[in-house]
């Protein structure tokens, strides 16, 4: 009797079990007035308002989700423009139920809030990256890529230069549309027009997947790229009025049609700068009064042009190229004024002319393979970029007089093939394999006449593998890639001074992820990586960058690599005002590069600025940011970061160490007064910073603006008033290697007016792509 009570028992459970996930709910989605099928809606499946399941529909509409119990459910159907859709089911006695067809309307107030420009910028916490979704308060910060990056939390640029950092450190890689460029980062901020960037990633412990240059991380400038049905676009028109106005427009606009999307845009950026300075020295039996006087005047033209063709459910083809066109010209004048009688004053005008045209090219086949989630993917991506350059020198006090004609061409070929493997619902296993050809050619002729040239060759061979997993509230990635290096550089001289040098070593990469969930409110992530910072052209050439009457700035080209192992934890709270994320990161640096000073050898008036390998070293640092909305009418945006720091360098031929803590805060306020009229409020304080010769000190900015949407929501005029108290410079007090203060002025204080027009009713069907054709970096190869 017990033995069959058992057997009962035990055949009841399997039943039971069977039975458990036999349910299915099955139908089709059609646009009401059109009736045509809807693909990619969006299917979720709830039990007492929690996410049980869900699915997408397909190319013609349909959605079947199964292995649900046998309870009751309610439905979701959701799609990007439409009104959604809640049908309630039970499958408690029947356990398969086809709903039929659910014809859905569109949304006609959802849709005037469908901007491809977002009135106000929202910063996102992602697993691996932070991503600021540029809105109007941001593009109207100022006319350049380079001048709205000063508003975005751990992210600084130096005015005087245009060197960016990202916590408290300038060796982080710069990105377009996830793909490297060849134009060095402080000139491509200058030549990317703020309107035409629609989101910027900040991704600080990049995983295996990832190419690791960069110590400090990532920064990935994403621009507009539209997939809406029909013909849509944008027009944007800003003009900023300083000492002189500066224009900075786009054009975006797509075309989708069956299978095909094309899509382009266009941005425009032009306007004079003008920036002023002194720097008072107080060596001994050569103290001097320096002034110097700049202006530019820079036109830059940015094309993206593309298509994707998305042959079947399996297939997809992608190409755009993306042309940018710079030309800028510069006059300034440097007075050397000694207090000894006896020293001659030195005046230098120069005239510069700086031109650039680069070139991106970018292929993409991707194959999906029946297996849900399985695909394997090759990209191709070329790059050239040509960057003459003219500038006159002239000594009216001597008279003297110089030309210097430098011509740069770069070029870069990227090709690489990833594998991804959903190897059960809870495991992802990624594999891929990447080639990187990187070459560049620098010419110097002075007065005509060949002075020297550098001639430098690198590839890179690598692969790399990610495997992730996930249980409960736990997830899980660890990868590890593999490199090999090759480098070789030849400089010549005029005067026979010619030197060779090659580089060869492999080198492993490891990295790793955990994420704690615990419930919907709050989530923990850890991160692990090592990268490496290899010397970047400007840093190793040896052909002279620029030249002032003091000093001569050229590269080192027997820099080492830098590596550095990085960790970092960070933890997100979601509560009713929205979510606040902190985190500490720490930094083990070895053979750190960094700046160098050393006397001229010819002229004991002049120094030279350069770079060297210096011992190990330590960075760590803390971050808080968040987004939230207080009231109905007003939200805020807010980051707060501090970063410490050793640093070392040599000045003249004194060894220099100390100790600096870097502090940065940053608020951007946004007020909703009635429904089309907003305020914003934006304040920046950037705390004193130690380098190796001098103390910056601090600095800080209020900017106020306001957007007004007209023409039914397709149009929104913007204003803004940037440094209303005059309060932006760069000032600075120094010991080393003599006593020195200075300070340098730009038109910091500026007044924005700007107009957007949005056109076409086309509904985005959020057709099937990979993260790259959203212009997005590789993500982090895990199912994180």
């Amino acid at each position: 009797m017990k033995l069959k009570l058992v057997f009962v028992l035990l055949l009841s459970n399997v039943i039971s079990l069977f039975a458990q996930n036999s349910g299915s709910i099955s139908g089709k989605v059609v646009d009401k007035k059109t009736n045509e099928p809807l693909p990619y809606v969006t299917i979720v499946v709830k039990e007492n308002e929690n996410i049980i399941t869900g699915g997408i529909t397909s190319e013609s509409g349909e959605f079947n989700i199964e292995k649900l119990i046998p309870k009751k459910y309610a439905v979701e159907i959701q799609f990007i423009g439409y009104k959604t859709i809640v049908k309630d089911i039970d499958l408690t006695n029947d356990k398969k139920i086809n709903i039929g067809i659910i014809s859905i309307v569109e949304d006609v107030a959802q849709l005037e809030g469908v901007e491809l420009v977002k009135e106000r910028s929202i910063m996102e916490q992602k697993i691996d990256r932070k991503v600021i979704n540029v809105g109007k308060d941001l593009i109207s910060a100022g006319a350049s890529a380079g001048e709205i990056m000063n508003n975005i939390p751990s992210v600084s640029v130096d005015p005087q230069t245009n060197q960016i950092s990202l916590r408290g450190n300038s060796n982080v890689r710069i990105l377009i549309d996830g793909k490297p460029t060849n134009i060095s980062p402080e000139q491509l901020l200058k030549q990317i027009p703020s309107a035409s960037i629609k989101q910027i990633e900040l991704i600080t412990n990049p995983s295996a997947k990832y190419n690791p240059e960069g110590m400090s991380g990532i920064i990935n400038i994403v621009l507009h790229k539209n997939a809406n049905d029909g013909f849509n676009g944008s027009v944007n028109y800003g003009v900023t009025f300083g000492k002189t106005p500066k224009v900075n427009s786009s054009l975006d606009l797509n075309y989708k049609t069956g299978k095909v999307n094309f899509y382009g845009n266009y941005g425009f950026n032009h306007g004079k700068n003008a920036n002023d300075g002194y720097i008072n020295s107080f060596e001994t039996n050569n103290e001097n009064n320096q002034n110097f006087q700049f202006k530019n005047k820079n036109t830059s033209h940015l094309f993206k042009v593309g298509m994707d063709y998305f042959i079947n459910d399996s297939n997809t083809i992608s190409f755009y190229t993306t042309q940018n066109l710079f030309d800028g010209n510069g006059t300034g004048k440097t007075a050397v004024d000694y207090d000894n009688m006896a020293t001659a004053d030195i005046l230098q005008l120069f005239n510069s002319n700086n031109e650039s045209n680069s070139q991106a090219y970018n292929f993409d086949y991707k194959h999906n393979f029946k297996k849900e989630g399985e695909n394997i993917e090759l990209e191709v991506n070329y790059n050239k970029n040509k960057s003459p350059e003219k500038t006159s020198y002239d000594y009216p006090l001597i008279p003297d007089y110089s030309l210097n004609t430098v011509d740069n061409t770069n070029d870069n070929l990227i090709i690489n093939i990833d594998y991804v493997n959903p190897l059960s619902e809870s495991t992802k296993l990624e594999v891929g394999l990447e080639t990187r050809l990187e070459g560049t050619d620098n010419l110097l002729a002075i007065d005509h006449n060949y002075d020297s040239s550098f001639n430098y060759e690198r590839r890179i061979y690598s692969a790399y593998t990610t495997y992730g997993k996930q249980w409960e509230k736990w997830s899980a990635q660890a990868g590890v890639r593999l490199e090999k290096f090759e480098a070789e550089a030849d400089f010549k001289q005029a005067n026979g001074n010619n030197s060779k040098f090659s580089d060869s070593f492999t080198t492993i990469y490891p990295s790793g992820f955990v994420s704690y969930n615990p419930n919907d409110k709050n989530s923990f992530n850890f991160s692990v990586s090592r990268r490496v910072d290899r010397a970047s052209i400007q840093q190793i050439s040896p052909i002279r960058e620029w030249t002032t009457p003091t000093i001569d700035s050229k590269g080192n080209p027997d820099l080492d690599p830098q590596f550095t192992n990085s960790f970092e934890l960070n933890y997100t709270k979601r509560t009713k005002i929205g979510s606040i994320t902190s985190g500490v990161f720490y930094r083990k640096i070895y053979d750190e590069i960094n700046r160098y000073i050393y006397e001229h050898p010819t002229d004991p008036n002049k120094n030279i600025l350069t770079y060297d390998n210096f011992k190990d070293n330590d960075a760590y640092g803390l971050e808080v940011s968040g987004n939230l909305n207080f009231t109905k009418w007003w939200s805020a945006n807010f980051g707060v970061d501090a970063y410490f720091k050793k640093i070392r360098g040599v000045v003249a031929t004194d060894f220099v160490e100390a100790n600096t803590t870097i502090f940065n805060a940053r608020v951007n306020n946004s007020f909703k007064a009635t429904k089309d009229l907003r305020f914003q409020l934006f304040g920046m304080y950037r705390g004193k910073d130690i380098n190796l010769q001098f103390v910056r000190k601090p600095m800080w900015r209020t900017d106020v603006g306001a957007s007004y949407t007209v023409l039914k929501g397709k149009g929104t005029f913007s204003a803004r008033f940037s440094d209303m108290f005059k309060a932006m410079k760069f000032s600075f007090d120094g010991d080393l290697p003599y006593k020195q203060v200075g300070a340098f002025h730009w038109e910091s204080q500026t007044v924005y007016l700007g107009f957007n027009y949005r056109f076409g009713g086309g509904k985005n069907k959020a057709l099937q792509r990979k993260a790259r054709d959203n212009n997005e970096t590789q993500k982090n190869g895990g199912i994180l």
